[in-house]
């Protein structure tokens, strides 16, 4: 399934109907009058979170989303039948926009969310509501309301408990593929990683989400390279994951430009959690690890760790120090409150 994390939509929610204009007549019937019935209401457009889906794939082949109209009036005082809602359904953590891009309509985090996209038009009302003691053959009825028609934008964020930043070939996916089921493009050349991957990582009984997603460069908040147009799949995560190359000349220089993009994209992103990994120390002596690793300290201002994503060296002692900032944003389980009452 291709990844696609931006769709352009057109929606359009039914028009009401129109109220009729009838009149009773039946033989041997004493009493007539107006009984034109109402029209129908219009559907409404909704949009709806759903599990199972990570991609807005489906929308990349059907783009107009149109609402039914609701039926006429009928004689007898007969409603018109309103016309069936729309439901688009989005993965979880969509960001619904106006045309803009810019405005936010709703924000789909959860499994089952539902927001109202466009309201059906009403019905109009027959003659039958026209009828007084002074007007007792009206013969005007209402026209439906018409629907409403927009242009959306819906912009995918991947929801994950931590995220991997790093220029390319930093040894994101190779990382990835070794805590986890994923299994992303690896190869020895860079920008191998073209789309998001996820993948569920375990530590201790533990169980979290990471996402990986392309490598940054120099000027990539500016639209070089594949720009900044993945970051917004880290920007919900909890902590991210700085993979610094370890056999790099100046691993200084390589952090200074992973920091100075993530500054110019948000500034939410500078103020989440950060573990700072030296990568690939498989490959390098301990003189030269322990050059380069006070050097990436003395940049950043903060501990570093070290690791080996190929071979597995130290890898179990950067989850843990993930899950040790990922732990306090989860919800306790019911289980881990005894103190509170069962509740069926």
């Amino acid at each position: 399934m291709k990844f696609l994390d931006l769709a352009k939509v057109y929606i359009r929610s039914g028009g009401g109907g129109a109220g009729c204009v009838s009149f009773r007549r039946e033989k041997f019937i004493e009493y007539g009058g107006p009984d034109g019935g109402d029209g129908g209401r219009g559907g409404d457009v909704w949009a709806e979170a759903v599990e199972g889906l990570n991609t807005l794939i489906d929308f990349r082949y059907q783009q107009h989303f149109f609402a039914k109209s609701g039926q006429h009036g009928m004689g007898s005082q007969m409603t018109g039948k309103s016309g069936d809602d729309i439901v688009l359904k989005v993965p979880v953590g969509t960001e619904i926009l106006e045309e803009d891009e810019d405005t936010v309509i709703a924000d789909m985090t959860e499994v089952g969310q539902r927001v109202l996209l466009a309201r059906g038009g009403n019905g109009g009302w027959g003659n039958l509501h026209f009828k007084t003691s002074t007007n007792r053959a009206p013969r005007n009825a209402n026209p439906g309301q018409p629907g409403v028609e927009r242009t959306i934008w819906l912009r995918l964020k991947l929801i994950a408990d931590a995220g991997l930043v790093g220029l390319p070939n930093a040894g994101k996916s190779t990382f990835l593929a070794a805590v986890s089921n994923a299994r992303p493009k690896i190869a020895d050349y860079p920008f191998t990683t073209l789309h998001p991957n996820l993948g569920v990582v375990g530590v201790d009984g533990r169980e979290f989400v990471m996402a990986d997603i392309p490598g940054l460069i120099e000027g990539a908040s500016e639209g070089r390279g594949l720009g900044d147009q993945f970051l917004g799949h880290v920007e919900r995560s909890n902590v991210l994951l700085h993979l610094v190359d370890g056999t790099s000349e100046d691993v200084a220089s390589d952090a200074r430009t992973i920091l100075t993009e993530l500054a110019a994209y948000s500034p939410v992103l500078m103020e989440k959690p950060r573990v700072t990994v030296l990568n690939k120390i498989d490959a390098l002596d301990d003189e030269t690890i322990a050059e380069r690793r006070a050097a990436l300290e003395a940049e950043i201002g903060g501990p570093v760790m070290t690791m080996s994503g190929v071979a597995k060296t130290g890898v179990t002692e950067v989850l843990r120090a993930l899950w040790s900032r990922i732990e306090p944003t989860r919800k306790p389980d019911a289980e881990e409150r005894p103190d509170q009452p069962w509740q069926p």
